[in-house]
């Protein structure tokens, strides 16, 4: 039986520990907290972050990272990207040497504008072949309740991309495999930062086709920094690119979306960090993706915008400049 280990007891990191035992892992789930670990191993409930999911009894906690490590084929880590470093520092040491370590994370670290790919490879010291990518529409108390979805699993070695598949096959999560780390990455990260605006948009009263301009547009701009990184363009218009874009625009159970719905109707960003019980990884990731855009010398509009809301303290109201911004004519772009 394949062994995984969890890293995070969060809404993700828990419905995907449920996929995986679903597809017949033994799943080690580790965590801080000493009450969700005794919950998840005498209730099989995660009632914190999924409260009436029944977590399937190949389940097991820990708060012992060296137990949740121990024969693990495949290291899952779904911490907030911005620990990640830190956390790896920690747990590098008691990897094995051919551990795969997957990323659930759709983030870019602060300061260094490194994927969570690269971030891996630096703090563990494993090479690009020993590190995959979880990526798509991943709304995960939808997957939790078993509702059909399908993702994206993504490694530079395609023998590791499509052993995860296996591990995580099921009737309802169907995983697609794919070489283009970059090109996933990059969509899984930069769809939160739209994901903002539209929830903006949406706050403030604006319509569909508002929303859906800010979609088509951020859709562009993923695939503008995206060409210049070297990533597969199709990617873009497949589940870790657009998939993941709709999903994470359009449904009330996505973070980024409710977030900038507060920020839309009138909350400062630390009265809405403090109204929300998870991170919206795009309130952060929001500079680092910005900052790679500048590094690459891309526009990035939309990014710029929700920046300059989120840490600059400028009103959403600007974010409707973004319909005008040029008063020359534009040659169309997808």
């Amino acid at each position: 039986m394949t062994r995984c280990a969890v890293f995070g007891m969060g809404s993700w990191g828990t419905a995907f520990s449920i996929v995986l035992a679903d597809a017949g892992c033994d799943v080690v789930m580790w965590g801080r907290r000493p009450e969700r670990a005794d919950a998840i191993n005498t209730r099989h409930e995660n009632d914190e972050y999924l409260p009436g999911i029944a977590l399937p009894p190949g389940i097991e906690a820990t708060t012992d990272p060296a137990k949740a490590l121990e024969g693990a084929e495949f290291v899952v880590l779904a911490v907030p990207s911005q620990t990640l470093r830190g956390n790896l520092a920690e747990w590098a040491p008691l990897l094995s040497d051919d551990a795969i370590l997957v990323s659930l994370m759709k983030g870019v670290e602060l300061g260094t504008a490194s994927r969570m790919s690269e971030v891996i490879r630096e703090a563990a010291g494993v090479p690009d072949g020993r590190i995959a990518v979880v990526s798509g529409p991943n709304l995960a108390l939808e997957i939790a309740r078993r509702q059909p979805a399908a993702s994206v699993v993504a490694c530079t070695d395609e023998e590791v991309a499509s052993r995860l598949q296996a591990a995580c096959h099921t009737s309802y999560f169907r995983p697609y495999t794919n070489t283009d780390v970059v090109g996933c990455e990059l969509g899984g990260a930069v769809k939160n930062v739209i994901g903002l605006a539209v929830g903006m948009a949406d706050g403030m009263g604006m319509g569909d086709n508002t929303k859906a301009t800010l979609i088509t547009r951020g859709l562009a701009e993923t695939a503008r920094l995206g060409a210049v990184m070297g990533a597969d363009a199709h990617t873009f218009a497949g589940l870790a690119g657009l998939g993941d874009l709709v999903a994470t625009c359009s449904s009330p159970l996505s973070r980024n979306r409710t977030f900038g719905e507060k920020l839309g109707r009138g909350m400062t960003v630390e009265e809405a960090v403090r109204d929300s019980r998870q991170v919206a990884e795009g309130v952060k990731s929001c500079r680092s993706v910005q900052t790679l855009a500048r590094r690459y010398g891309v526009e990035m509009p939309i990014t710029d915008v929700v920046v300059s809301i989120v840490h600059d303290g400028k009103p959403p109201s600007v974010g409707m400049a973004l319909l005008s911004r040029s008063a020359k004519p534009e040659r169309y772009e997808a």
